[in-house]
């Protein structure tokens, strides 16, 4: 699903679903840094959404779609190298509406970025209209 989209251009990688939260990675690269050569906010932010998405996704009933309608994050610790490792977690998992706390660490486990995305979910037609 992520071939050609935001997560390839980027590096972000779905690595595990597990009974505590969906994982992924990114690494810091030229794609991935601002001009001062850290880990730009705004690639954090794609990894949490991305996470948090996709974990609403996995957890929607059939044929509904998860769509993200807003999120937040606070950016704690720079980043120069490596690769960070996001985990999406359930806050609120409601038929209609979900709320994700996604966690990103450095290769140490340091906290890099804590973000929260709210989903909501439609049936598959009423959004194809």
């Amino acid at each position: 699903m992520a071939e050609g989209t935001i997560h390839d251009a980027l590096g972000i990688r779905f690595t595990e679903i597990g009974e505590t939260g969906l994982f992924g990675t990114m690494p810091v690269a030229p794609a991935t840094r601002q001009p001062f050569g850290l880990l730009h906010g705004g690639a954090s932010v794609v990894l949490a959404e991305s996470l948090g998405s996709m974990a609403a996704y996995l957890a929607c009933d059939e044929g509904d779609v998860p769509m993200g309608v807003e999120v937040n994050a606070n950016h704690l610790r720079a980043v120069r190298e490596g690769t960070v490792t996001g985990t999406a977690r359930p806050v609120h998992v409601g038929r209609t509406l979900h709320v994700w706390g996604v966690e990103i660490a450095d290769e140490t486990g340091r906290a890099v970025c804590v973000a929260r995305l709210t989903v909501v979910v439609r049936a598959r037609e009423a959004h194809s209209t």
